[in-house]
């Protein structure tokens, strides 16, 4: 019997849990273009405390022979995030838009997850954000170029000047993940992770929904 490769396997077991975190009000109104300009820079605001937690992470496990494969400076989004933030809000957007709930739990758990030193809770939630980036994120990009008449600024987070396909890097990310010599109790342990990261996303998208019903 042929043994799943374990990308297949991590893809397979948490493609329910995207289809949810995708498909949550606020990110679903976005998308259809119910939302507004101020809920797209909402949600940016809230990615730059969750990839300020993971680049610092990035920084803490750039020697660690698991996980620094897995980190490269072509994925880097802190800088685009500050570009986009200084320009949709201004330099005092922090004042505007704190940290939700869920973005700090989610912060939280990686600071957790860098300060157990744990290399397969930083590549779950590393593979989990920048994947999805590469991924779902470029139809992202495009649909608020539409909407709100971007070109680069705005959505600098979402363009990987530095990466020339996607396609491959993903597939080399991927096999990088097959490479790792996890046993059985480890995988599963990753695999729990990344559900709990998407569990995160879903939990931002309900709280971005809460704050602007309140607003």
């Amino acid at each position: 019997m042929s043994v799943i490769p374990f990308s297949q396997a991590l893809r397979e077991r948490t493609r329910s849990s995207h289809g949810d975190s995708a498909g949550a009000t606020f990110m679903s109104d976005l998308m259809t273009g119910k939302g507004s300009r101020d809920d797209y820079i909402a949600l940016v605001a809230q990615h730059y405390y969750i990839y300020e937690a993971l680049e610092a992470a990035a920084l803490r496990f750039a020697d660690d022979a698991v996980a620094s494969p897995f980190i490269s400076p072509q994925l880097t989004r802190l800088p685009a995030l500050e570009l986009d933030l200084d320009y949709l809000v201004g330099p005092d957007w922090r004042d505007a838009h704190p940290p939700v709930p869920a973005t700090t739990r989610y912060v939280d758990r990686i600071t957790e997850v860098a300060d157990e030193g744990w290399a397969g809770g930083f590549v779950a939630h590393h593979y989990t954000r920048y994947l999805g980036d590469l991924s779902g994120g470029q139809a992202i990009a495009k649909i608020m170029q539409r909407q709100f008449g971007f070109e680069t600024n705005g959505v600098a987070f979402y363009i990987f000047d530095q990466i020339a396909s996607p396609k491959e890097f993903k597939e080399t990310y991927r096999d990088q993940l097959d490479s790792v010599e996890w046993d059985a109790a480890e995988r599963e342990r990753v695999i729990d992770e990344v559900l709990l990261a998407y569990t995160f996303n879903t939990d931002l998208f309900i709280d971005l929904a809460a704050a602007k019903a309140a607003a």
